[in-house]
């Protein structure tokens, strides 16, 4: 992935750099090479539409796989908002689980579970409240401000 992404950066066609296909395949080697902010910056310079809404969803989901929670839960978050299929919110739920994960663990900045809380309470699922709760008291006990 590491040579696609020096190659794809390359190209100097504009008609080709705004196709789908590369922007889609540009993302997942910045995700497979560990850049998953790279591949969210793509996303946030295009306008909406099916295309957009597809490359959400592969950074979502490459990043999942990656582990890179936190782009994950962001891009689930965003496709939530915008398609209340359950799926989503399912993958939104497992990525801010595994970034609270990754915080305990010191993968990830304590600072980081503010922005989980406010991406949960984003949901009308009746199972955020559960999990809010149990990560606030884990701030509280670990003396993480969340407010």
């Amino acid at each position: 992935y590491k040579e696609a992404e020096e190659i794809f950066l390359m190209i100097q066609s504009e008609k080709m750099k705004a196709d789908y296909v590369y922007l889609g395949w540009l993302a997942r080697c910045y995700i497979m090479n560990r850049k998953p902010r790279l591949a969210w910056e793509l996303y946030l310079k295009q306008e909406t539409s099916s295309e957009s809404f597809s490359l959400l969803q592969l950074i979502a989901n490459d990043c999942y796989k990656m582990g890179q929670f936190y782009y994950s839960a962001k891009a689930f978050d965003v496709l939530e908002r915008l398609d209340p299929n359950p799926e989503y919110w399912e993958g939104k739920r497992g990525a801010c689980i595994g970034l609270f994960q990754q915080i305990i663990a010191g993968h990830e900045p304590r600072e980081t579970l503010r922005e989980i809380l406010a991406i949960l309470r984003n949901t009308g699922n009746a199972q955020v409240e559960y999990i809010i709760r149990i990560m606030k008291k884990w701030a509280k006990d670990n003396r993480v401000s969340v407010t």
